[in-house]
């Protein structure tokens, strides 16, 4: 009866998709996220998302969050790095962003509602690593030139020249200077012809296709302007050129509308000789074009550098790397749960709540060695005073548990307690991780902020 259960409610969140019990979209299942931004930095994948906050019925949001990933399944949540309340000029609606590295400082661009003018704007803020902390180096915006100043993406050419591109309904470029914090020449309107978006019909105010949300890569010699299309719902579209800044030449339409979400936002990368695809839709319980989540998928090229379009999947299924289960594991780096959310504090940091009896997170591809585990830690904590567990399963939900850490009552979520036991059986090779989460109270079951394996 379990295993029905169990495999009703996977259905559940994602209605539509093939093979649940291996999916791994939305990557994020423990908050609404959208407007991917990925980074690669030291041999890791960053991805940093606007976050569209619980229950919302428009684009109520107020921060930006990062995630990271060694293998492309199991993702870090970093928390919020940087909140609208960081400038002092802005108002509210901390919406698409991205973040670029450069001679070893963070820049990030962020669009926002400006107080002065109650317009959009792009401000920037900078900081010494990717986790922050970020500042706001000039305590103004860098670009604001009409309503339409939104969707930042930021690019450095191999001969070290940054552009940014931006905008809806019309889109912008400026070349940056080499500080990454003010820019040199004027700001260029894109021209939107037929030619370079695609011809969209039945709205002489907008010729094209082009939407907003624009994602500016390199490939080989050939410049790519990915860019969410209309009329709504979005699909996402490529134009190319041989130049970064044009003239564009519009590809097709790569990713069809299609989801719960009526918007997307591409967002491209390379990492470990393959190239990656990130979007957003609204595959989550609750999820809308006001709650999204972002998802993750190869991206393949033709052979004459066109693109053949293609529909959202399961995700990356196969992990590129293993998890040391014997070094410092935090317990926010998750493969896939089920009624689990992240929070943040100065004690724990970010760390992660079971809402419901039954809830869990699972690790995958957890390389336990030919030496075997024989012991458990983790730091946790419930508000509950009795029968509150946490059962560590192998390879599955159904799988063997080898492990059962009765929780104590901390009183508080800023009060953890790291918990030891010893092992049913003794644990070698390589195994997923299923942490299952149990107690009789109606909601915040427990709290969990990092585990280990000891040989």
């Amino acid at each position: 009866m379990k295993k029905n259960i169990i495999k009703s409610a996977l259905s559940t969140l994602l209605i539509g998709y093939a093979g649940v019990l291996s999916a791994q979209n939305p990557i994020i299942q423990t908050a609404y996220t959208a407007d991917p931004a990925p980074m690669v930095f030291n041999d890791r994948l960053y991805v940093y998302t606007s976050h569209d906050e619980d229950d919302s019925t428009w684009f109520t949001m107020n921060n930006w969050k990062l995630f990271s990933t060694n293998d492309m399944v199991n993702w870090t949540d970093h928390g919020v790095i940087l909140s609208y309340n960081d400038f002092d000029w802005a108002k509210r609606d901390a919406w698409a962003a991205q973040c670029i590295e450069r001679n070893g400082k963070f820049f990030m661009y962020v669009p926002m509602i400006s107080k002065t003018n109650n317009k959009g704007a792009i401000g920037v803020a900078v900081a010494d690593s990717p986790f922050g902390p970020f500042h706001d180096p000039l305590g103004k915006p860098l670009v604001q030139s009409e309503w339409g100043d939104i969707d930042p993406t930021v690019f450095i050419d191999d001969d070290g020249q940054a552009y940014l591109y931006w905008g809806n309904p019309k889109l912008k470029s400026v070349k940056l200077n080499e500080d990454m914090i003010s820019y040199s020449g004027e700001i260029v309107e894109v021209p939107m012809t037929e030619e370079s978006f695609g011809k969209r019909e039945g709205n002489p105010e907008r010729p094209t296709k082009y939407e907003e949300g624009p994602w500016l890569y390199k490939r080989k010699n050939l410049y790519y302007l990915f860019w969410p299309g209309g009329p709504l719902p979005e699909f996402i579209g490529y134009s190319t050129s041989k130049s970064p800044q044009g003239p564009w030449k519009y590809g097709g339409i790569i990713m069809p509308a299609e989801g719960k979400s009526f918007t997307n936002h591409p967002g491209v990368i390379d990492f470990r000789g393959k190239t990656y695809f990130f979007y957003h839709n609204g595959a989550l319980p609750g999820g809308s074009g006001f709650t999204r989540s972002v998802s993750v998928q190869e991206l393949e090229f033709n052979k004459d550098g066109s693109i053949s379009p293609f529909k959202m999947t399961n995700g990356i299924s196969k992990a590129i790397a293993a998890v040391n289960p014997y070094a410092f594991n935090q317990a926010e780096m998750i493969s896939w749960s089920e009624n689990i959310k992240s929070y943040q504090n100065k004690v724990a940091g970010v760390f992660i709540k079971a809402k419901k009896n039954g809830a869990y997170t699972s690790v995958k591809n957890v390389d336990f060695g030919k030496d075997s585990a024989t012991t458990f830690s983790a730091r946790v904590g419930t508000t509950h005073n009795s029968g509150v567990t946490m059962d560590v399963h192998l390879d599955s939900l159904d799988g063997p548990i080898v492990g059962t850490i009765k929780v104590p009552m901390t009183g508080g979520d800023d009060r953890f307690e790291t918990v030891k036991i010893n092992l049913s059986n003794k644990i070698t090779g390589v195994h997923n991780l299923y942490f299952v989460f149990n107690g009789k109270a109606e909601k915040d079951i427990m709290f969990f902020d990092y585990w280990m394996f000891s040989k």
